[in-house]
């Protein structure tokens, strides 16, 4: 049986996730679920201080996800509404593994385990990368107040931690397609022959798993 679309957009910060779901929403006419960022508390401590406050900013974002991710099941895809989300539970443990002590890591992976062990998984994953220069240009555009402490270091660790889970994602998935697209390459917002491009491939990749009313519009 084919499956409702769950499509999610991943890459480290600032590599304009939400701009490609929100392109991807609109075109499709599907349902848009954004993650919840600026209502974390914990988190322009969280910049200032990685080890101090690490645990609580990974905790709190554990918990809406997961709360959101239940909501995808319950008011979407059981509904057949097709979504796309602007990231993926499974990024918490790319941020956790980088930023807690082993101690604190294992207590979270043991909660994280228990969390999502029931939960729906994408039937696609669009993974964006970009340079450092591209990353940190973007990220100071938007001029988020909290993320004016984020350091140059931090974001190229976390770039190679996106690259190696990714990696080992596709091996452990083989049945959900990867779409990897380059940011510094590929100007879906400006460019339209771009934005074609990532539409097409995204068609292609769902052929055969969506349902066949979904995902035929046109540009």
């Amino acid at each position: 049986m084919k499956s409702t679309p769950f499509i999610t957009v991943e890459g480290p910060i600032g590599v304009g996730k939400t701009s490609l779901a929100k392109v991807i929403a609109d075109h499709f006419q599907i349902s848009l679920l954004k993650e919840i960022v600026d209502e974390n508390p914990f988190l322009g401590k969280f910049y200032k201080d990685i080890d101090e406050w690490s645990f609580q900013t990974e905790m709190f974002f554990l918990c809406n996800r997961y709360k959101q991710l239940e909501d995808i099941e319950k008011k979407y895809l059981t509904n057949d509404h097709a979504v796309v989300a602007d990231y993926h539970i499974f990024k918490n443990l790319i941020f956790a593994e980088r930023t807690l002590k082993n101690e604190q890591y294992n207590k979270y992976l043991e909660i994280f385990n228990i969390l999502t062990r029931d939960m729906p998984k994408p039937n696609m994953v669009i993974y964006l990368n970009a340079s450092l220069d591209t990353l940190l240009s973007r990220i100071g555009k938007r001029g988020r107040e909290f993320e004016k402490n984020i350091s140059s270091i931090y974001l190229e660790q976390l770039s190679a931690d996106y690259r190696t889970f990714m990696e080992a994602f596709e091996k452990q998935h083989p049945d959900i397609p990867v779409l990897t697209f380059n940011g510094d390459e590929l100007d879906f917002v400006g460019n339209k022959d771009d934005l074609k491009t990532i539409i097409s491939q995204i068609e292609n990749a769902l052929h055969k798993g969506v349902k066949s009313n979904e995902l035929t519009k046109e540009i």
